[in-house]
């Protein structure tokens, strides 16, 4: 009798435990059909089926791939994704911020137009797949990629380096782009080379062939950028009328200079010698250079010894000329930093002093003598 009793028990048991779960299975699926309704209108309202949904959050997903959680990495893949999309809208191609930028110096001088028109459509023809980039999407591999595919030499990268930051420098000032990517490229640093300066001797030639060729209508300019180190393009444009003899100044508008800025240059007792000589022959007004001034120019190192072949001139000579002398015989950088319209001594001490073969005694002579031509200098010698 007991053996019966058992089994109707468990028989029992197993019939209320089935009972049980399969009322735990009615209500999923009752949880189950509702959820898919739930999902079914959410796909309803965006127009996607089960299939493409699917396929949409399996993309998501791998595309969100990383540490932690993966539906918030996800949801924060689905945001940065929206910012993009509504970015790509406020910028515009890499060509349109070139032009942008070269409408933007209008005012600049030509030389400075000229040089950052060159720069920019070299940039253009060596990497044509840049024209049609968005500027707020352009990396910084990207630039330097492009500088260094457009230009050879160290020194052409590093000017087409402060070209290319100009154009994204007004592509984030009209909301383009965020920040300047060029900020980030770096470029190895350029090795300086010392330029030679000119002896005593050199400078008596120099100012002898000055005041004998054409008249003396070169001796004003050559003065100038000798004894004030005032740069070739410098004087080019550079106007009788911003030359005070009495107050001992020469004043450089700020669309005359190279950097931009206006500055005042001190005129001492040995150029304004020199400046005198040139007013006593009629230099009075009017440019203080002579017309066809670049040919001239050539001319006259022609004449004084330098043929172009055998003896070279290297670009601003009598620039570094002026600033070693000065250095060596006022012995204040701070001044000079101020003559020359650096905004720092860095550049200074890195490219224009090269004491090599200056002594007091020659520094003396040429802030001293050396206006008075060959009739004070004798072979570099007082």
């Amino acid at each position: 009798m007991e053996l019966p009793n058992i089994l109707i028990n468990k028989r029992l048991f197993l019939l209320d435990y089935g009972f049980r779960n399969r009322c735990k299975i009615d209500e999923m699926k009752e949880e189950i059909l509702a959820t898919d309704h739930a999902a079914l209108a959410i796909l309803k309202k965006t127009g996607l089926d089960v299939v493409e949904a699917a396929q949409l959050a399996h993309e998501l997903l791998q595309a969100s791939k990383g540490r932690g959680n993966r539906w918030k990495r996800a949801r924060e893949c689905i945001r940065l994704g929206e910012e993009a999309l509504v970015a790509r809208g406020k910028t515009v191609a890499f060509r349109k911020a070139v032009d942008e930028a070269m409408e933007a110096r209008q005012d600049r001088r030509k030389r400075t137009r000229d040089d950052f028109r060159y720069i920019s459509r070299r940039l253009l023809r060596f990497c044509p797949e840049m024209a049609r980039r968005p500027v707020r999407f352009i990396t910084p591999r990207e630039c330097r990629a492009c500088l260094e595919k457009s230009f050879d030499t160290l020194r052409q990268r590093h000017k087409a380096r402060l070209v290319l930051s100009g154009i994204f420098g007004t592509a984030v000032k009209r909301g383009w782009c965020t920040e300047n990517p060029v900020a980030y490229v770096d470029l190895p640093r350029l090795k300086e080379h010392s330029i030679p300066v000119l002896s005593l001797e050199e400078m008596r030639r120099l100012l002898a062939a000055a005041e004998e060729y054409d008249g003396g209508a070169c001796l004003a300019a050559v003065g100038l950028m000798l004894y004030a180190g005032i740069r070739p393009e410098e004087v080019r444009r550079l106007d009788w009328a911003q030359i005070n003899l009495r107050e001992g100044m020469v004043s450089l508008r700020a669309r005359h200079s190279k950097t931009g800025g206006a500055r005042i240059v001190t005129i001492r007792p040995v150029l304004g010698n020199l400046l005198e000589r040139a007013v006593a022959m009629g230099f009075v007004s009017g440019s203080v250079c002579p017309r066809n001034w670049p040919a001239k120019w050539r001319e006259l190192r022609r004449l004084a010894g330098w043929d172009g072949k055998e003896k070279k001139w290297p670009a601003d000579m009598l620039r570094h000329t002026f600033a070693s002398y000065f250095a060596r015989h006022f012995k204040n950088l701070h001044v000079l930093q101020m003559e020359m319209g650096h905004s720092s001594s860095d550049l200074l001490r890195t490219r224009y002093l090269n004491m090599e073969g200056i002594t007091e005694m020659t520094a003396a002579v040429f802030w001293g003598n050396c206006h008075a031509g060959r009739h004070t200098i004798n072979n570099g010698r007082p």
